[in-house]
This record gives structure tokens, sequence and C-alpha cells, in this order.
């Protein structure tokens, strides 16, 4: 069986795809595991950017159904906005007019069963791509690309992750920045949750939404502080008021950040940084092996 792992924050600009990709990069290295590593946040997917040697493997559109009104045909009885969970749907029968705002709809269906009329189509419409990528030694890479203008983000994770090829190792999920219904999708089947915080007052604040969505969701997690030693030191209080395991700490280091800037995270200097991923990847094997059902050998 796989281990799924998401890393999640509760703002942009924490260190989430940092750490995602480097604990990717460490795993393999440290584990000898095998690592799919998935790029959730669809509306800015830059996980692919730090794969000089990525090739792609496949490329699928996603579509969205819409339906649509054919007012000859519609007694304007309303029966599908009344059904219609997401107001998507605006029936004026005075004036005889019946509109679906595609921006509100979540294709569920609701209309097409509730209309007696036979009024309501459905026409497709692109929502965004899911991508695969092999890399040099064959180890996978995926992402998904929402279209600009669309607001379907937590449609295109699932259908990134239900194309996801089956896998006895470990999956990461760089999730995207916050609390909402995309970052609750990305962590609703996973294992564990890496909780990325920084240690300033709007990385606090969030963290802590974040930890309280994580906890909500009954889902086992950790914290890395990234920028350790740049501000307040509030976050580690969170920690104990939240009772939260500290997996690790990643200092601040300007030529981390000058490295990072190029695309290099683990090469050069960045290799000063091993260390503090050891700690951390210790801490998520030691969450792995009390796993119900994960043997060490899998990966």
């Amino acid at each position: 069986m796989c281990f799924k792992i998401a890393v999640v924050s509760g703002k942009g600009g924490t260190g989430k795809t940092t750490v995602s990709v480097s604990l990717m990069h460490y795993m393999r290295r440290m584990l000898k595991a095998s690592v799919h590593l998935v790029d959730c946040d669809v509306e800015e997917p830059n996980d692919a950017l730090f794969f000089s040697d990525k090739v792609l493997e496949a490329s699928k559109p996603i579509y969205q159904d819409i339906p649509e009104i054919n007012t000859d045909h519609c007694s304007f009885c309303r029966q599908c906005s009344d059904y219609c969970a997401y107001n998507a749907i605006v029936v004026i029968p005075t004036v005889k007019f019946a509109q679906v705002e595609p921006t509100l709809c979540h294709s569920c269906g609701a209309c097409s069963v509730a209309c007696k009329d036979d009024a309501i189509t459905l026409r497709q419409e692109l929502v965004g791509t899911v991508n695969h990528y092999s890399l040099g030694d064959k180890l996978l890479l995926s992402e998904g690309e929402l279209k600009v203008g669309s607001a379907m983000q937590t449609m295109l994770i699932k259908a990134l992750k239900k194309s996801l090829p089956a896998s006895d190792g470990i999956i990461i999920f760089d999730a995207p920045p916050g609390t909402s219904c995309s970052v609750v999708e990305t962590i609703s089947d996973v294992d564990l949750v890496v909780v990325v915080a920084e240690p300033t007052p709007f990385g606090v604040h969030d963290m802590e939404l974040t930890i309280q969505l994580v906890e909500d969701m009954d889902k086992p997690y950790g914290v890395v502080v990234n920028k350790a030693g740049l501000g307040t030191d509030a976050v580690y209080q969170v920690l104990t008021d939240y009772s939260s395991e500290l997996f690790g700490t990643i200092p601040f280091d300007k030529n981390y950040a000058k490295g990072y800037a190029i695309g290099q995270l683990t090469g050069g200097e960045q290799g000063r940084m091993e260390k503090w991923y050891k700690a951390i990847i210790q801490n998520i094997e030691r969450r792995m092996l009390a796993y119900e059902g994960v043997d060490r050998v899998e990966w």
C-alpha cells in the first residue's frame, strides 16, 4: 500500500513548496523510497519548475458539464433553481428568463433531475489540464493546471488524484495555500499532514487556522517551522496550545533563498539543509511506521 502525505500551509510564501520538493528529494535518498510528487496548487502549479530533466508523458484536459436551459421548452416552474444547492440558476417567470451562471455551477446534475420539461441539456467546458511527467530515473511528478478564469479548483484536484497511477511507495501532495475547500479536498484521504508554518504574525495566525482545520478533519499531523529565527517565537506557543508535534525546524538562510530563486533546492550551498530535513524525515518515518498496515519494505 502507498502512504499519502499532504504538505499544507495557512498562507502563501510560507515555504510549502520548498518543503514538498525537498521532502521528495531527501526521502528518495534517505529512505530509498519511491516517491510521487503531486502539485495540487492548481491555480499556480510550480513544483515542475525544479526538475529540468522532466519529460511530459501525458496531458489530459478536464471538462465540466454545464447545464443549458432551452427557454422554448422551459415552463419557468423554478424547480431547477429550487433544487440547485449553489444558487447557480436564475429563473424569472414573469419575464420568461432562465439562465445558468457557469462560475457557480458544480455540475451536480440536480437541475437535470428536477426538470420535468426536458429543457436542460449539458455542454462541456474546459476546467484545466492534468499533466504527468517522468523524471530522469522514471519517478513521477504530476500536476493540475487550472484554466485561467475557472473557479473549479476542487473539481480539478479530484480529477488529478483520480488520474494517479497505482503506487506502493510514498505520495506527497503539495496542497494549495490557505484553508479553502481545495485544501480540504487535497487532504481528505491522506494518512499524514505536514503543516508548514513561519514565525511571523500572519504566519502564526494562519498556522492556527490550518491546525484547526486538520484537527476538525481528524487527520494526524506535525508541524515544520520554516525560516526559524526570523521573527516571533509565538509559533511555538501555538504548538503548546494545541499539543502539536514539532517535526522540525528549517532556519532562515539567505543563501538557501538565493539557491531557491534559481531552482537549486538541494545542490551546492543547499547541502547545508540536509541535516534539518533528516530530522524532519525521521519524525515522519516514525509516524509512517506506526501507521497500521504500513511495512518499511513496501517503500
